[in-house]
């Protein structure tokens, strides 16, 4: 909603600059967006008076003009336009002015005659022919030839904004759906008036009438549908004289957003942006009958509407006929076939309201929402037709336009009952968290036009969101000040919030991810069946029985994915295409797997994918790392080498207390030419579930030791097939309770080794809680882990 604070100061006097106009009005609840001045891009304009022309020697179609521009001396301006005269008024862009689109004027020479200057045309300086309407398009925006701007005492050497009235300073609102009454001047000014303590003087139309005939032997208005419409408000004019609107109505209506058009289309608009209450012109000779019927739409009638365009109707919409057909469309916009024109003589003005929830239903239908529309659908007064329609036709004949007809049409199907509600300081203060007086709520709501009698407050119609003491509180919140209430705990009792257990797992592994440099995706649940093919999947293979939506948007999407597999498979193909040199993903997914009911199990999967400067022990350290973050213990990892989609060499499972929880590994090279990328891919997919029931206790607090350890090294010769976790886990159990800590530090073959065996050199530290250990102390661990390995593993000390 854009403000005019020209016009807001014909309501209420606010002087403030538009900084903290913005700030203040923002604070009382409505929020500005942007603040302009008219005209800001136009520098150094000036109006200038032709003194002579004479032929330019060297063009035949070129003028040298003298220009008095209000300075000691007239300045020589060249132009090509050809609508010049001596005397006449012109705008002039002198040496370093701007115009509109950063276009900047200098001095120069034009066919060796010098210029200082240029004489501008309406459209350079940022307007259209609809601003001007008595102006030539294509030409020098010649002043004196509009009667409003010759009435004026022009000089040379004024600056153009302010000679022309172009300098209005607009502020654009964002006016909240509860709040439809701020959709017009008046309502704006209401809390401009109260946010900064002016006065605030409304105007009482009045209207002399007197045009011939009388209104009920003209018009008549029925409302079959008297639920789709609360009240219609109609009055008529005769002696139409259709014409440009005067200047102080086209700049109005320009700084407002609105396009002028003809003197009574701009009346409706004029209206509906100072009252907020939309309204509609028809030309009376083409309503039949002189009837005019609002009800619901036949099933298939048809109606061109303002746009030109043929709009279906059915009898969900409600629209405005005569006695034979449609004439409009009831709160969105006027059928063709009634339109103003430029031989109108007699006009009906409609003001109407309308159920807004059944004007919305129709715009979204068409596909056509308008200003009225917009504006009906969030629920208008229905008190405000008669007043808007009374300042239409005092528009009317303030501007000459036509003869208003005594009376008025004034249907009210629906009296609305005013909102009474009780003034509660006490309960207020406590919903605030204030300590404000009674007297200072009742002086706030006063500012508002709620009627204060005692502790009974009436809210007035065009307040409908006002309806129980919490609203009374938001009025005396706003005008109180938010910046003075003050900071204070919350009493009683509240609900706990927080995260669930899954969440704060979920929370964890992804910061793990992430700080491992894994970015997160998010990929559809529902796949194509020849994913299972391009994974490597045997066609009788139990996991490709998939749930088949039954309204797929394609092959591609049928069925519910049992894998996350494909999908990471596809990102990682998609971003190695796109020629990204490595990439590392993560996503926590749901796959969906088939039950004898017809539903599915949706258990959460933990998929990693990545190429480029990795390897399978990059992969697998990420693993250990979110494991190691959450806490679970007793990890060990098994060489896999039946799985179709892996590398049969560099594939592994992960289990937890002999429990499989995952897979990890290189995927196999002939899946990755499925997907056309030649180079290695690495992925892991780890249950969700799994995890959430094998995370460790939180972290408590352990001092450091008080005692030294004592650290020993071991290599041992075995069998060249034996993992070295297996190992480890030989070395744990056969320590007496004094070992701390195992790590590998080498592995070799080759000469002395024998051939099929291996060296592996471990680092023992033991360490005892309560004393130091002794030399001998230690020895007996590592005895007792030396005759284990040699008895379980048949490794000997090398």
């Amino acid at each position: 909603m854009k403000l005019s604070r020209e016009w807001l100061n014909e309501f209420t006097p606010v002087s403030a600059p538009d900084r903290d106009f913005a700030e203040a009005m923002t604070l009382s609840g409505s929020k500005v967006e942007i603040t302009e001045v008219e005209g800001a891009e136009i520098e150094n304009v000036v109006v200038g008076k032709v003194l002579s022309l004479i032929r330019h020697p060297n063009s035949d179609h070129m003028w040298i003009c003298q220009v008095d521009i209000g300075g000691a001396a007239p300045i020589q301006i060249v132009t090509g336009a050809q609508n010049v005269r001596e005397g006449d008024l012109v705008p002039v862009a002198k040496d370093g002015s701007t115009l509109p689109g950063g276009v900047h004027i200098t001095a120069g020479t034009l066919r060796g005659e010098a210029s200082v200057g240029m004489l501008c045309s309406y459209k350079e300086l940022g307007m259209t022919d609809h601003d001007w309407p008595l102006s030539i398009v294509d030409g020098i925006f010649i002043l004196n030839s509009d009667p409003d701007l010759s009435a004026r005492d022009l000089r040379p050497g004024d600056d153009l904004r302010a000679a022309i009235g172009y300098h209005d300073h607009v502020v654009e609102f964002e006016i909240t759906p509860n709040r439809p009454d701020c959709l017009s001047v008046i309502g704006l000014a209401r809390e401009a008036a109260a946010t900064f303590g002016t006065p605030l003087t409304l105007h009482t139309p009045e209207v002399k009438g007197g045009g011939p005939g009388a209104l009920r032997d003209l018009l008549d208005v029925e409302t079959p549908d008297a639920d789709l419409c609360p009240r219609y408000t109609a009055r008529m004019v005769r002696n139409v004289k259709i014409g440009p609107s005067p200047l102080w109505m086209r700049q109005r209506l320009r700084a407002m957003g609105v396009r002028p058009i003809n003197n009574i289309v701009d009346i409706t608009n004029y209206v509906m942006l100072e009252y907020g209450q939309p309204m509609h012109a028809f030309d009376y000779r083409y309503v039949k009958g002189g009837r005019i019927i609002v009800r619901r739409a036949k099933d298939g009638e048809t109606l061109t509407t303002l746009d030109g365009t043929p709009r279906k109707l059915n009898p969900s919409m409600l629209v405005i006929a005569d006695a034979h057909r449609a004439v409009g469309l009831a709160g969105i916009m006027g059928g063709l076939n009634s339109e103003i024109v430029d031989d109108t003589v007699d006009v009906v003005f409609e003001s109407a309201n309308f159920d807004g929830t059944t004007i919305r239903r129709t715009a979204l239908s068409l596909g056509m929402r308008t200003e009225a529309s917009a504006k009906y659908e969030k629920g208008l007064d229905p008190m405000n037709t008669l007043p808007a329609v009374n300042r239409a036709c005092e528009l009317v004949e303030l501007l000459g336009a036509g003869e208003v007809v005594d009376g008025v049409i004034d249907i009210l199907n629906h009296v609305p009952q005013p909102t009474v509600l009780d003034l509660e300081p006490e309960k207020i203060n406590d919903l605030l968290g204030t300590d404000v007086s009674g007297e200072e709520m009742a002086s706030i709501l006063r500012k508002l036009d709620f009627q204060v009698e005692g502790d009974r407050i009436t809210v007035p119609s065009w307040r409908g969101d006002v309806l129980t003491m919490a609203d009374l509180a938001e009025e005396v919140a706003r005008f109180h000040g938010y910046n003075r209430i003050p900071v204070t705990l919350m009493r009683g009792t509240t609900t706990q919030g927080g995260y669930s257990p899954a969440q704060r797992l979920e929370r964890r592994l992804g910061q793990t991810c992430r700080s491992a440099g894994y970015d997160e995706i998010i990929t559809y649940s529902f796949i194509s069946p020849t994913y299972y093919d391009k994974i490597g999947w045997a066609p009788e293979d139990p996991r490709r029985r998939s749930l088949k939506i039954l309204n797929p948007l394609g092959e591609d999407t049928s069925i519910m994915r049992t894998t996350t597999l494909p999908s990471m498979l596809e990102i990682l193909a998609r971003n190695y295409n796109f020629r990204n040199k490595s990439a590392r993903l993560y996503e926590l997914g749901r796959i969906y797997l088939p039950r004898a009911d017809g539903l599915a199990d949706e258990p959460k999967v933990l998929s990693l994918g990545a190429y480029g400067d990795i390897d399978f022990f990059g992969l697998k350290g990420v693993v250990e790392a979110l494991l190691h973050s959450i806490r679970v213990g007793g990890v060990s990892y098994q060489a896999c080498r039946d799985n179709a989609s892996y590398h049969p060499g560099r594939c592994a499972t992960v289990c937890v207390g002999g429990e499989q929880i995952g897979v990890l590994g290189q995927i196999h090279p002939t899946v990755c030419a499925n997907y056309g990328v030649d180079t290695a891919l690495y992925c892991a997919e780890l249950s969700f579930e799994a995890l959430m029931r094998f995370q460790g206790p939180e972290r408590e607090y352990v001092p450091l030791p008080k005692f030294p350890s004592v650290a020993r090294d071991i290599a041992v010769v075995c069998d060249a097939s034996i993992p070295v976790a297996t190992l480890e886990n030989c070395i744990s159990r056969g320590a007496r309770g004094l070992l701390k800590e195992v790590e590998l530090f080498d592995i070799y073959t080759g000469a002395p080794i024998p051939a099929g065996k291996k060296s592996v050199a471990f680092n023992l530290t033991l360490r005892s809680d309560e004393r130091s250990l002794t030399a001998a102390e230690a020895d007996e661990d590592v005895k007792s882990v030396l005759e284990l390995l040699q008895k379980e593993l048949g490794a000997v000390l090398r």
